[in-house]
Protein backbone atom coordinates (compact mmCIF):
# COMPACT_ATOMS: atom_id res chain seq x y z
CA UNK A 1 0.00 0.00 0.00
CA UNK A 2 1.21 3.46 -0.75
CA UNK A 3 2.83 5.27 2.16
CA UNK A 4 3.27 2.09 4.12
CA UNK A 5 6.56 0.32 4.65
CA UNK A 6 7.10 -3.38 4.29
CA UNK A 7 10.24 -5.41 4.09
CA UNK A 8 11.27 -6.93 0.77
CA UNK A 9 10.88 -10.45 2.14
CA UNK A 10 7.11 -9.84 2.59
CA UNK A 11 6.46 -8.74 -1.00
CA UNK A 12 4.49 -11.44 -2.79
CA UNK A 13 4.02 -13.46 0.39
CA UNK A 14 0.50 -14.38 1.54
CA UNK A 15 -0.35 -12.25 4.58
CA UNK A 16 -3.83 -13.64 5.24
CA UNK A 17 -6.94 -15.09 3.66
CA UNK A 18 -9.75 -12.63 2.97
CA UNK A 19 -13.30 -13.99 2.89
CA UNK A 20 -16.17 -12.75 0.71
CA UNK A 21 -19.51 -12.78 2.57
CA UNK A 22 -23.03 -11.79 1.66
CA UNK A 23 -24.04 -8.61 3.48
CA UNK A 24 -27.68 -7.77 2.76
CA UNK A 25 -28.05 -7.51 -1.02
CA UNK A 26 -24.31 -6.92 -1.43
CA UNK A 27 -21.08 -8.79 -0.86
CA UNK A 28 -18.25 -7.69 1.40
CA UNK A 29 -14.64 -8.60 2.02
CA UNK A 30 -13.91 -9.70 5.58
CA UNK A 31 -10.47 -8.71 6.89
CA UNK A 32 -9.22 -10.17 10.17
CA UNK A 33 -8.39 -7.81 13.02
CA UNK A 34 -4.73 -8.75 12.66
CA UNK A 35 -4.67 -7.94 8.94
CA UNK A 36 -6.48 -4.63 9.51
CA UNK A 37 -3.88 -3.71 12.11
CA UNK A 38 -0.96 -4.87 9.97
CA UNK A 39 -2.14 -2.79 6.99
CA UNK A 40 -3.10 0.18 9.18
CA UNK A 41 -6.72 0.01 7.99
CA UNK A 42 -9.82 1.12 9.88
CA UNK A 43 -13.50 0.36 9.41
CA UNK A 44 -14.86 2.89 6.93
CA UNK A 45 -11.56 3.39 5.05
CA UNK A 46 -11.96 3.54 1.29
CA UNK A 47 -9.74 1.40 -0.96
CA UNK A 48 -9.43 1.55 -4.74
CA UNK A 49 -9.23 -1.75 -6.65
CA UNK A 50 -7.24 -1.98 -9.86
CA UNK A 51 -6.35 -4.96 -12.03
CA UNK A 52 -2.69 -5.91 -12.26
CA UNK A 53 -1.03 -7.08 -15.50
CA UNK A 54 -0.85 -10.64 -14.17
CA UNK A 55 -4.64 -10.77 -13.60
CA UNK A 56 -4.56 -10.00 -9.88
CA UNK A 57 -6.22 -7.20 -7.95
CA UNK A 58 -4.38 -4.39 -6.18
CA UNK A 59 -6.03 -2.37 -3.43
CA UNK A 60 -4.63 1.07 -2.66
CA UNK A 61 -5.76 3.86 -0.33
CA UNK A 62 -5.26 6.48 -3.08
CA UNK A 63 -7.16 6.84 -6.33
CA UNK A 64 -4.72 5.84 -9.11
CA UNK A 65 -6.57 7.99 -11.69
CA UNK A 66 -6.20 11.04 -9.46
CA UNK A 67 -2.50 10.30 -8.95
CA UNK A 68 -1.96 10.11 -12.73
CA UNK A 69 -3.75 13.44 -13.22
CA UNK A 70 -1.67 15.04 -10.46
CA UNK A 71 1.56 13.85 -12.09
CA UNK A 72 0.51 15.51 -15.36
CA UNK A 73 -0.36 18.70 -13.44
CA UNK A 74 3.01 18.66 -11.60
CA UNK A 75 4.89 18.36 -14.89
CA UNK A 76 2.89 21.28 -16.33
CA UNK A 77 3.49 23.42 -13.24
CA UNK A 78 7.22 22.69 -13.40
CA UNK A 79 7.43 23.41 -17.13
CA UNK A 80 5.38 26.63 -16.96
CA UNK A 81 6.54 27.80 -13.53
CA UNK A 82 7.54 31.30 -14.71
CA UNK A 83 4.28 31.90 -16.61
CA UNK A 84 2.22 30.68 -13.66
CA UNK A 85 4.18 32.92 -11.27
CA UNK A 86 3.46 35.93 -13.50
CA UNK A 87 -0.23 35.06 -13.70
CA UNK A 88 -0.40 34.77 -9.91
CA UNK A 89 0.68 38.41 -9.46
Amino acid sequence: MDGRTRSDNETGRVLATVEIRKIGNSSGLIFSKELMSRLNLNVGDQLYATLTPDGGIRFTPTNPDFEKAMEVARRGMKRYHNALAELAK
